[in-house]
């Protein structure tokens, strides 16, 4: 029991006797740690690339519409009622009139007849020189028109001269636009509407062509204005010398349908 606190007291001497070295190494000081800021870049604008040619011709979204283009209508050729025109063909029959039937004519742009006629002779005895090809109510309407009004006025104009032995036609069909123009509407002609008219010929040998007869107060001026106005009554289109300078040596005569029955006579 002594022995072990005399040890006690031992080791707590040799304890308080031992205290840390006066000199040593010391623990080194952390070192501060280093600023790893980055300089700022500064802000700026983007740089764009300037735009192309092709993206400068494209329109912005603000005003981005679809262009759209008007397409070019597509000419075809009319379709003509079977009924109407076994009707037409009896009628020009009767009323005298010498033509034969054709094949469909189809020339490509709309230009064609879908039952296309030539006519030969208007009436028994009065010539179509040179034989025309149109449709069938083309040839009716200057069928009736010769019988009902020509006839009537060579009569009273040219008294023993007045028997008519031909119609001296400058256009019937052809595949053309309106004046023969290189821009435009397509004509009339193209779709076997319509008939020019030059001349009339007598047995006489006499001729009376058409010609700028406004002013002329003679018979054959009259004759002239009579078979022009009268024309109104069977055709929905009459132009004469007077309407301009396309029409100044014939009579044009075509059946062109227009809103409300309109007919345009000058």
């Amino acid at each position: 029991m002594h022995l072990r606190i005399i040890a006690s007291f031992l080791s707590i001497l040799l304890l308080s006797s031992a205290g840390l070295p006066e000199t040593g190494p010391l623990p080194e000081k952390k070192p501060a740690m280093e600023e790893t800021t980055k300089p700022v870049e500064e802000k700026t604008e983007k740089e764009v690339p300037a735009p192309s040619m092709d993206e400068k011709s494209l329109p912005t979204p603000d005003d981005a519409k679809p262009l759209t283009e008007k397409p070019e209508p597509v000419l075809t050729i009319e379709p003509e009622d079977g009924k109407e025109y076994a009707t037409c063909l009896a009628a020009l029959k009767q009323i005298g009139a010498t033509f034969k039937e054709e094949k469909r004519i189809d020339d490509g742009k709309g230009c064609g007849i879908d039952k296309p006629l030539t006519l030969d002779m208007v009436l028994p005895g009065i010539a179509l020189k040179p034989e025309g090809t149109m449709r069938c109510e083309t040839a009716l309407k200057l069928a009736r028109w010769t019988k009902e009004a020509v006839l009537p006025a060579t009569k009273a104009a040219l008294e023993n001269d007045g028997l008519l032995t031909a119609i001296n036609q400058a256009s019937s069909y052809v595949c053309r636009l309106r004046n023969n123009g290189t821009t435009g509407k397509i004509s009339e002609h193209a779709r076997g509407n319509a008939i020019d008219i030059a001349s009339f010929t007598f047995k006489s040998g006499k001729s009376i062509e058409i010609q700028p007869r406004d002013e002329d107060s003679t018979l054959i001026g009259a004759f002239q204005r009579a078979v022009t106005a009268t024309g109104c009554l069977y055709f929905k289109t009459v132009l004469d010398p007077g309407s301009d300078e396309a029409h100044e040596n014939h009579l044009h005569f075509d059946v062109l349908e227009r809103k409300n029955g309109y007919r345009y006579c000058r």
